[in-house]
């Protein structure tokens, strides 16, 4: 068994802290979007950790996959949302806090024996062999030989848990909110409405700004293609006159 270097516990030391701290951030933080960044903190250490492990490829991939890319998105989906610190702390479902804390405790000692049987007189076996040609065909040839069935069901499973969170999300409308095609082209072609497409601020005008109307082929000017809250410009005389004809 290889000795650990000088260098590498002291980055153990500094990096496991910041994760630490990261996970520890990410549980006790009351807003989520606040939440998410520190799990971005304690992700990127595990990158730094892999490639520290001689593991360069698991380490690009938690950072630019994992930090990079599937974070990034539930930090925007959170801002998106409007998440707060006033959010609801009313159980949706019943015991759901006595079940986190058993089954937290529970995944806390499973985490604790594997790292105690890790960090105890467990030799490697097998590593160089797995490395010989490099870290990432060593990674690749077991991935998709010895264990691509277990890489096929956690697929499967990503996929089901994806459209189950999407059906879980989609809110049926009720009969009398849905409306078919024929009762949206009455309202559409009702008295009143303008069934076609308005035309744009500037259009058959003398000038570009979006507070004057546009003007129709008959010359009157089309108070439909300005805004209610824009206040319509009084043009000047020279303003006003077809271009070419200013005096």
């Amino acid at each position: 068994m290889n000795a650990v270097s000088t260098g590498e516990q002291v980055a153990f030391w500094i990096l496991g802290s910041l994760a630490v701290i990261g996970a520890l951030g990410m549980v006790l933080a009351r807003n989520a979007v606040h939440s998410a960044l520190w799990l971005v903190v304690t992700m990127l250490n595990l990158g730094f950790f892999y490639v520290i492990n001689s593991a360069p490829f698991l380490g690009f991939v938690q950072i630019i996959v994992y930090t990079g890319a599937i974070m990034m998105l539930f930090l925007f989906v959170l801002m998106l949302v409007g998440r707060d610190a006033s959010d609801s702390l009313i159980e949706t479902l019943r015991g759901q806090r006595i079940a986190a804390i058993v089954l937290g405790i529970g995944f806390a000692a499973l985490i604790g024996t594997g790292l105690a049987r890790a960090l105890g007189s467990t030799f490697t076996v097998g590593l160089d062999k797995a490395n010989a040609n490099g870290n990432v065909e060593g990674l690749a040839s077991l991935l998709f030989t010895k264990y691509v069935f277990a890489f096929e069901v956690t697929s499967a499973l990503l996929i089901t848990a994806a459209v189950g969170a999407m059906i879980l999300a989609h809110v049926e409308k009720a009969k009398e909110d849905k409306r078919d095609q024929v009762t949206r082209m009455k309202e559409r072609f009702r008295p009143g409405n303008y069934p076609g497409p308005k035309p744009g601020p500037g259009i058959y005008a003398n000038t570009m700004s979006v507070a004057a109307p546009a003007r129709l082929p008959d010359g009157n000017g089309a108070e439909r293609s300005i805004s209610p809250i824009l206040p319509v410009r009084e043009l000047s005389q020279a303003e006003a006159a077809p271009k070419g004809t200013e005096k």
